[in-house]
């Protein structure tokens, strides 16, 4: 699913909602001053573009959420890869980790 294109009416209504505030750090966004639309959790783990997801945020506060965010998100990946199994087993039977181990006369055998 692709990201959403805010337009500028989108802007405006999300900046309205918010009274112009940026929603990290509680202070107006003064004309002129560089802001984003920015989502309360993020896109990556919910694909939300509601209004109730999203407000205005400074660029340098967004920047460093954004930072943060970057964690949870790969966390939440890593999850889910296990989870459907697409990630490959950290042992292998027989291997050094595996409770299956070859006797000397090559039988193997449960340990």
């Amino acid at each position: 699913m692709p990201r959403k294109h805010f337009s500028r009416t989108d802007r405006v209504r999300i900046f309205d909602l918010s009274g112009g505030r940026c929603h990290i750090c509680c202070q107006k966004i003064q004309v002129g001053e560089a802001w984003d639309i920015e989502h309360l959790v993020p896109w990556e783990l919910t694909r939300d573009d509601s209004d109730s997801n999203i407000r205005p945020a400074h660029k340098t506060c967004h920047k460093v959420k954004t930072a943060d965010d970057v964690a949870d998100i790969r966390k939440a990946d890593r999850i889910r890869a296990k989870h459907i199994q697409a990630v490959p087993p950290t042992h292998f039977p027989g291997g050094k980790n595996s409770k299956w181990k070859r006797t000397l006369s090559g039988k193997v055998v449960l340990r």
